[in-house]
């Protein structure tokens, strides 16, 4: 078992669960109603900082047990990800397909720092946990245990900080410069709902949980676009302005990028998918050049797809709209084309005895 491995527990909740989902794209069945508050949104958003740049969600178990999923559950899996799914079972006695409920993202920018550049990121799950076992696993590996204003915190040092320190400067005589160890913990905040992330932001949780401080609720901005996704089991809203500052591209693909301030992604799956893409441009002329972009691509697309009548009616689904400032992109695919298109797909020869 590598070292990565060894720190596990939830941190893996939104990479392996919504990961296994998000293969199909994104998409909803619709919120339970008991998730929601009367401000729009999952409940678990109380718990998230209020300068959250993006907020992601995802109704795991909705997911899971889709129709659309079903039907294509043996061709979608891989070895890796049946692997990644019995060793995860094994190190924490959960069961992402029945044991998680949903989970809850938040990326906050505020947290960068010269040795942490990323920011900072928690995820809540909420679901059915074996609190002892899992403290116990941690504990094996390496983590450690306080208490921070009566919530029992796990913490462990994130792999990658076990690097060594940066090179010496290239002027002679400036020694190395040693990195700060980063830790992300872990904390059960009440009865069937875990944090984890990035420490800072686990105790920021704790804080709300008691009433302190202001959450993601108190950001009208970002609620404003959260509640006109509507109702769904995934979807994702954020700051791509924040996202493309934090990425550090290049300046060549950086200046080739529109002018986006605002996206949000999102979706409805039962036997098909539903889902709609949109980002808010910084001004109406930059949305108009965004625009023509994406017509420019789906022309090409139709175009590269008019001899392969499975492919051009997934390709016909994609319809382009959005007024003034904003941009939007929506697909529409019966199960009909998803049976068509895996019929078409390039199926592995059989392997030999």
């Amino acid at each position: 078992m590598t070292v990565r491995t060894r720190y596990f527990v939830i941190l893996s909740l939104l990479v392996v669960g919504v990961g296994l989902g998000t293969g199909l794209t994104a998409y909803y069945l619709g919120f339970p109603t008991s998730a929601f508050l009367v401000t729009g949104g999952p409940e678990e958003l109380r718990y998230l900082p209020s300068s959250s740049a993006v907020v992601a969600y995802a109704d795991v178990r909705e997911v899971m047990t889709s129709e659309l999923r079903q039907r294509f559950r043996e061709s979608l899996a891989s070895d890796a990800q049946e692997n990644g799914r019995r060793q995860f079972q094994e190190l924490t006695g959960i069961n992402i397909e029945t044991d998680i409920d949903r989970v809850v993202a938040s990326f906050d920018a505020s947290g960068s720092t010269a040795t942490n550049h990323m920011g900072s990121t928690v995820v809540l799950a909420r679901g059915r946990f074996d609190e002892i076992k899992i403290e116990s696993l941690m504990r094996e590996h390496g983590a450690r245990v306080e208490v921070y204003k009566g919530k029992r915190l796990i913490t462990a040092e994130k792999p990658e900080s076990a690097a060594p320190a940066d090179p010496p400067s290239a002027d002679a005589g400036v020694p190395p410069v040693p990195r700060t160890p980063q830790t992300f913990s872990l904390s059960f905040v009440e009865t069937g709902l875990v944090a984890v992330g990035t420490t800072a932001l686990v105790q920021h949780v704790v804080d709300l949980h008691n009433g302190g401080g202001a959450s993601a609720l108190t950001n009208e901005a970002l609620m404003e676009r959260v509640r006109k996704l509507g109702t769904g089991n995934l979807w994702a809203v954020g700051r791509f302005d924040v996202l493309r500052a934090q990425a550090h591209l290049p300046e060549v693909v950086a200046d080739r990028l529109p002018p986006i301030t605002w996206f949000a992604v999102s979706g409805r799956i039962d036997g098909g998918i539903e889902a709609l893409l949109s980002a808010e441009a910084r001004d109406e002329m930059s949305a108009n050049n965004l625009r023509d972009v994406v017509r420019g691509f789906l022309a090409l697309a139709k175009l590269q797809t008019s001899a392969k009548p499975e492919y051009q009616r997934f390709v016909d689904s994609l319809q382009l709209s959005g007024t003034g400032n904003t941009v939007a992109l929506s697909v529409d695919v019966p199960a009909q084309i998803f049976d068509a298109l895996h019929a078409a797909m390039v199926k592995p020869p059989p392997k030999k005895e």
